[in-house]
């Protein structure tokens, strides 16, 4: 084949250049399919050492050498750097090629030809040079050919699919499109013949498993799809061809690097609006709950969002990312990974995004105000599931806090969205849960709310203050042993087996705690005021 911006040795020989030689294939006559690069002649001995690989090479045998071993070395030494073949020019040096550069060359697998007549080698040079260009040229325009019936299927609306079709029909192949880790996103093949059929079976065989994405089966092509941040050499997607019906050559990698190309403009265009839509369903989901959207009213609007639960209980739910998990204007990759996991929940969802907030507010539809906590439990996972095949679950960050508020009616809807919404907030540096209920997070979104108020701050370090200060100077600290014993509400056995301490230990610990504060641990309104103070210090500098 002539597509690997070259031409064959048996391509370079019959042209009138090196057949007007009378060229006779003394050693390699199987291998004439090999593809010049590019030709150049010389008579140093260390010619290899200038040579690249890919090279027809033209000789008078000057720089062989005039013994058997220099002759072999010589050889040798040119098959190891991959040249095409060797062409020996006979005349003043030799009238006819010795046996051992005949049997080095045969040994070594090189194509090797002698000329019986004088040729000049910078007409053949010039001549193969303008072969392999003119070969280029042709294998451009076929790309180019490629690249001008994807540019007309995208301006006539089509997309994705439609470019790969039109690669699969170039390259008589299956051709797929995948995330850079690997998974999936389109498939399409000819249509016709054994791979026709289905394309998934394929990708299943050759490509679906790690090992196969890991190390590509032989002759595959695979052409990163660019623009997928803001870091130089970015991936989006990646094309990938299998050779299932015949071999993919270099035209169809050129084909396919073009086609990329317009993938790369495709995938912008769709991931923006794929973000105007979740940024447009986020703004009404804000303007419910702030009030700006009356109960009667937000049914039909919903419906042209594409939310119908019929009479269904609304369930409102809130995710917050911290600041570290922030998808960094990569918006709609999160709310399509979130909302691919949520179809398995099985209910209606409206899922929006609010960048600025940095938060995912939800709708769901419920069957009946029963099954709350399981459709909760489904969708606090699926959540999670969307942010780490986001990729935006980084390690040492803190989990996405979940909020679940009260399911009600339309009427509802709105103040419930709000309450959760501020208490996801409320809950940054809490223990970590797959959710929380906003029923029973009332009283840190209380203290959250007077965060800013210098009362609070105040009331914190009364309660607590001697403690923290105990803690910054001496050991063992003595906090989370008043938080371990305050949250089994007062049971010391408990509390003790909680932090591995035996009675006495603890006894003496609690009892250091009285001291330092002054005041009575089994006394009830000493016990509350020193439970708020341990979830207020969240709030407080």
């Amino acid at each position: 084949m002539e597509s690997h911006s070259g031409i064959t040795v048996q391509r370079a020989l019959e042209l009138p250049g090196l057949r007007a030689g009378l060229p006779e294939v003394v050693a390699g006559a199987d291998r004439l399919n090999r593809t010049v690069r590019w030709v150049h002649a010389g008579e140093v001995p260390n010619i290899a050492s200038l040579l690249k690989g890919g090279e027809l090479l033209l000789t008078t045998g000057l720089g062989l050498g005039t013994r058997p071993a220099e002759q072999r070395a010589f050889v040798h030494r040119l098959a190891d750097r991959g040249i095409a073949a060797l062409v020996v020019e006979l005349g003043p040096r030799f009238g006819r090629l010795p046996a051992s550069i005949v049997d080095a060359a045969r040994a070594a697998g090189l194509p090797l030809v002698q000329l019986h007549r004088e040729v000049p080698f910078v007409a053949v040079t010039e001549e193969v040079h303008t072969e392999i260009v003119n070969g280029h040229y042709a294998l451009l325009q076929q790309a180019e050919e490629v690249h001008r019936r994807a540019t007309r299927a995208l301006l006539d609306g089509g997309g994705v699919p439609q470019v790969l079709g039109i690669l699969a029909d170039f390259t008589a192949n299956p051709v797929f499109l995948e995330t850079p880790d690997g998974r999936l996103l389109y498939a399409a093949s000819t249509g016709t013949g054994p791979v026709g059929a289905d394309p998934l079976q394929v990708w299943e065989g050759m490509r679906g498993d790690r090992a196969a994405r890991e190390s590509p089966p032989a002759g595959a092509v695979l052409v990163d799809v660019p623009g997928g941040g803001p870091e130089t050499g970015a991936v989006r997607a990646r094309l990938v061809l299998l050779a299932v019906a015949g071999p993919l050559a270099t035209v169809h990698r050129m084909a396919a690097e073009r086609a990329a190309g317009l993938l790369a403009v495709v995938l912008m265009q769709a991931r923006q609006e794929e973000e105007l839509a979740a940024r447009g369903r986020g703004d009404f989901l804000t303007d419910l709950a702030e009030g700006r959207i009356a109960a009667e009213d937000a049914p039909a609007q919903a419906r042209v969002l594409g939310f119908r639960p019929g009479e269904a209980p609304l369930l409102p739910v809130v995710m917050r990312l911290t600041p570290e998990l922030s998808p960094s204007g990569n918006w709609s990759l999160l709310a399509r990974a979130v909302l691919e996991e949520l179809a398995s929940v099985g209910v209606p969802v409206l899922l929006g995004v609010r960048p600025v907030e940095g938060r995912v507010p939800l709708l769901l539809g419920l069957r009946s105000e029963g099954e709350r906590t399981a459709v909760a439990d489904r969708v606090a996972a699926a959540l999670r599931a969307g942010v780490e095949r986001a990729g935006l679950d980084r390690a040492g960050s803190r989990s996405p806090v979940v909020v679940v508020g009260v399911a009600g009616g339309w009427g509802a809807a709105g103040a419930g969205l709000r309450h959760a919404s501020e208490t996801a907030t409320a809950a940054q540096g809490l223990d970590d849960r797959s959710w929380y209920d906003a029923r029973r997070l009332d009283i840190d979104l209380l203290l959250w709310r007077l965060r800013d108020h210098p009362d609070l701050a105040a009331f914190v370090d009364r309660a607590i203050g001697p403690l923290r200060e105990h803690d910054r100077v001496s050991r063992p600290p003595l906090l989370p042993t008043l938080q371990a014993y305050l949250a089994h509400a007062g049971r010391k056995a408990e509390t003790a087996r909680e932090l591995h301490l035996n009675r006495q230990t603890l006894y003496n610990r609690l009892a250091r705690i009285g001291e330092l504060l002054g005041t009575d641990l089994d006394d009830p309104e000493a016990v509350l005021a020193l439970s708020l103070a341990l979830r207020a210090r969240r709030h407080t500098n």
